[in-house]
């Protein structure tokens, strides 16, 4: 009753079942691992946020790169603000999702060396050409304190870096890059501004990253996981179907051909 499935139709679907049922599964586990890579993340951004601030050049140094596990921790830095090389990273948003900068400037550490500041998000200018309107930052000595980040690449950020900007433009936040335009050491990551407050609120501080949030990705892996155990239950109930189509059509034609046929109509009478 079955070999209807041995047909070109059957074959291709269930061919098609065959490669749906493992690439769902496959997409379960990715989800999955999504939802485990966030749940990593919210305990690392919670873990760090609460230690103790420490000075940043005890986590970093010039050409270091930061590791993840360092990522958010609270550090501080004293020194004098350096704005003769202040720069803008084209293409942030606000906390309101506003298209603008973050100001991004040197601090020449007390005891030597370099570090970058994200001071915050600013307007951009009316012309992407134009230098924005920047608050300016106290002259002489100033302690910064901040969430230590590390330098931004194309691959992680996905944002394209581009080489030919405006002058004191930039599209990532790179402590190589501006080594090299500095001419000087600079340690590697950058601080992520927290404390002092900004007069007027100009620049907007960088908000604290969500640690609360871990998204939908488990329940999109149940969900691809269903899917995967209805792909094998679903061909199953439309082969029992066509096998109940297929006798119920057999079924009426044997009925057909076993109805007596009616008696012949007598030729008319003719003169």
């Amino acid at each position: 009753m079955y070999r209807f499935l041995l047909t070109r139709q059957w074959l291709i679907l269930a061919l098609l079942a065959l490669v749906l049922i493992p690439t769902m599964v496959e997409l379960g586990f990715w989800q999955l691992h999504r939802h485990e890579h966030k749940v990593a993340q919210n305990a690392l951004i919670s873990r760090n946020l609460k230690e103790p601030p420490v000075p940043v050049a005890s986590l970093t140094a010039p050409g270091h790169t930061v590791p993840r596990s360092d990522y958010w921790r609270t550090v501080t830095a004293t020194g004098t603000y350096d704005t003769a090389h202040q720069v803008v990273v084209r293409r942030r948003t606000a906390t309101d999702g506003r298209i603008g900068v973050h100001v991004l400037i040197p601090l020449d550490l007390k005891g030597g060396g370099t570090v970058l500041v994200n001071r915050g998000w600013v307007p951009s200018a009316a012309s992407q050409h134009a230098f924005p309107d920047v608050p300016g930052v106290p002259g002489g000595e100033v302690t910064v304190t901040g969430r230590l980040k590390a330098d931004e690449t194309t691959s992680a950020s996905g944002i394209k870096d581009i080489s030919d900007l405006p002058d004191r433009q930039v599209m990532l936040i790179s402590s190589t890059q501006e080594a090299e335009r500095l001419a000087r050491p600079v340690l590697g990551g950058y601080i992520e501004q927290t404390a002092p407050e900004s007069v007027g609120d100009s620049p907007e501080l960088i908000e604290a990253p969500d640690d609360g949030s871990i998204g939908p990705h488990m329940a999109y892996a149940v969900q691809w996981w269903l899917f995967a155990a209805g792909v094998p239950v679903g061909f199953v109930v439309l082969a029992r179907r066509e096998k109940r189509d297929r006798v119920e059509a057999a079924a009426k034609a044997a009925a057909g051909e076993q109805q007596p046929a009616g008696p012949e109509k007598p030729e008319p009478a003719t003169a």
